[in-house]
């Protein structure tokens, strides 16, 4: 780890020319941030946290670069979203472009290229050999509300069934089909009618086989839901917040063949696992899976706000004209960012290089787990790793180790996520341009903050 004699330090321009390094000025905060995060907790409503106690002036790469000079290695993607690498010179050249020629029209009124265009590559690029349609929204949350609506539209149907440690956003909507309450739901209600739960496969806790707990869940929806009332499913092929939880083999497709026979949309959520995250253009590929309905967000603009609902055509033109859409939607900046992000998905090795990223992850984080009894299960596919920590007697969750190894590893330069209904998963979401010595530096960071903890 570098260090530096002074905190005066000039802000620097981001992408990936910044100095790819862990370097520690001032312990965090240091004076600069202080100052900024003290005016924030003034001006800023209390209900919006933060996790790292650094006010950024830059990034690339695989690094953060705080307002006193600290360059912290990002092992989080802004939870997911910064994939292609913060500030990548595709993305910003195609934003400044776009910036110079017009900022909005709002789609509804006055449409333009770009959306067009975004929704061509997406029917393209999401799974499934069959025609397909897209409109496009501002946030995860907002799509996976669009595509509820949808599915109802289609299906004359009201119910539609979520999954235990599933999120979908902080939306009345999402938040009913959210599972964790705290932070999320507590207070908050009433939510949204006609939403109900079933069992995830969750493998390290359940046991059970696939097929298994995809009959588990089946008989649950038509016992206690009705096949005839249900418009649709909705899962994250790998669930986000709760835990990147894996489902066992032949869970998804089982799931999939239900809806199919009784005229159920499936939807897929991969507003978080889109966009080579898993080392595949989406995580359903992993499973041989084809939604009906596919949300996406997080990834697909490099970190301009925009998401999408992608899905059979049939299905999607089911809303009458204007029922859907909004002022912001398909922002044409972030149209061009969409662009310019699909492009490198599509052309320049991010998907292998998530690959490359999740062996590194899963063979550093399982040589721990050999090695401490404490990292109950190493899981998840490409560039998104995660490892859940346990009592290793009683296998009960550990939430107060995750969070005393989480904050170490900040103390010290590495931003790590937690996440788990549990509370006791650190889940690795690097951005795909970070390069192996730094990525492995913070794994170093991680193994001695456990090791103390």
């Amino acid at each position: 780890m570098a260090l530096l004699d002074t905190a005066a330090v000039a802000v620097p321009l981001g992408g990936p020319e910044l100095p790819q390094e862990r370097r520690l000025v001032t312990a965090l905060p240091g004076p600069r941030s202080a100052e900024i995060l003290a005016r924030k907790a003034d001006a800023v409503a209390a209900g919006v946290g933060h996790t790292v106690p650094v006010a950024t002036v830059a990034a690339g790469g695989g690094v953060v670069v705080d307002a006193d000079g600290n360059s912290l290695i990002d092992l989080g993607s802004g939870i997911a979203v910064t994939t292609v690498g913060n500030a990548h010179p595709k993305v910003a050249a195609a934003v400044a472009a776009q910036a110079a020629q017009f900022t909005h029209t709002c789609f509804m009124i006055s449409p333009y290229e770009s959306y067009i265009e975004v929704a061509e590559a997406l029917n393209r690029v999401t799974p499934g050999d069959f025609a397909k349609k897209s409109a496009l929204f501002n946030s995860g949350a907002e799509a996976v509300e669009n595509a509820i609506k949808i599915a109802r539209k289609h299906t004359g149907r009201q119910a539609v069934v979520a999954f235990d440690h599933g999120y979908h956003g902080r939306t009345n909507l999402t938040m009913a089909l959210t599972a964790k309450s705290m932070p999320y739901k507590s207070g908050f209600g009433p939510f949204a009618p006609e939403v109900y739960r079933a069992p995830m496969s969750y493998p390290f806790r359940d046991g059970l086989a696939g097929p298994e707990a995809a009959a588990r869940v089946i008989l649950q929806l038509e016992k206690q839901i009705g096949a005839d009332n249900l418009a649709a499913v909705i899962i994250e092929p790998i669930q986000g917040e709760g835990g990147f939880i894996v489902p066992a083999e032949g869970f998804l497709p089982a799931i999939v063949d239900w809806c199919r026979a009784n005229g159920v949309v499936f939807i897929a959520d991969e507003v978080q696992t889109g966009f080579a995250r898993t080392g595949h253009m989406f995580a359903s590929e992993i499973f041989g899976i084809e939604p009906d309905l596919i949300t996406t967000a997080k990834g697909i603009a490099g970190g301009l706000p925009l998401a999408a609902v992608t899905g059979r055509a049939e299905i999607m033109d089911a809303s009458h004209s204007g029922g859907l859409g909004g002022t912001y939607g398909g922002n044409p900046i972030a149209c061009a960012a969409a662009l310019a992000a699909i492009d490198v998905f599509e052309n320049d090795g991010v998907i292998e290089r998530a690959r490359e990223i999740g062996t590194i992850l899963t063979d550093r984080l399982t040589a721990i787990q050999q090695g401490d009894a404490r990292v109950g299960e190493v899981r998840g596919h490409g560039a998104m790793i995660a490892a859940e920590f346990v009592d290793p007697e009683t296998n009960a969750p550990d939430a107060a180790l995750t969070a005393a190894v989480a904050k170490a590893c900040i103390a010290q330069g590495v931003i790590v996520l937690t996440c788990g209904t549990y509370g006791n998963v650190i889940r690795f979401l690097p951005p795909l341009a970070i390069g192996d010595d730094l990525l492995n530096e913070g794994l170093d960071v991680v193994a001695a903050a456990l090791a103390a903890a």
